[in-house]
């Protein structure tokens, strides 16, 4: 990890709470263009995967998924809050986004 993350992670920790250290060691990075959320009571899970349809019209696309994440529903309430903060961050800096919303 960068010495900036670092400091930008001690830089954040309550007052008089933990100091987090974030340990990528084991992190690896993947794309993914496609996302599907389901959840239950006690948890909420994340599909990510790729579209692989290149053409236009097909009847049917096909997802490859490869990762999944579950998380409990605080974490998820959390993590709905960060995403909405970073989105409103860059429509400030780049421009407003499409709403490209497809949820059935």
């Amino acid at each position: 990890m960068t010495e900036e993350k670092t400091k930008a992670a001690k830089a954040k920790a309550p007052a008089g709470g933990p100091t987090i250290r974030w340990d990528d060691s084991k992190m690896r990075s993947v794309y993914a263009n496609v996302c599907n959320v389901s959840s239950t009571q006690e948890e909420v899970t994340l599909l990510f995967g790729t579209n692989q349809a290149w053409r236009s019209g097909q009847k049917e696309v096909a997802i490859e998924l490869s990762d999944r994440v579950i998380v409990s529903p605080h974490a998820a309430k959390r993590l709905s809050r960060l995403l909405s903060s970073v989105v409103s961050e860059y429509e400030k800096r780049f421009g407003a986004l499409a709403d490209t919303e497809q949820v059935k």
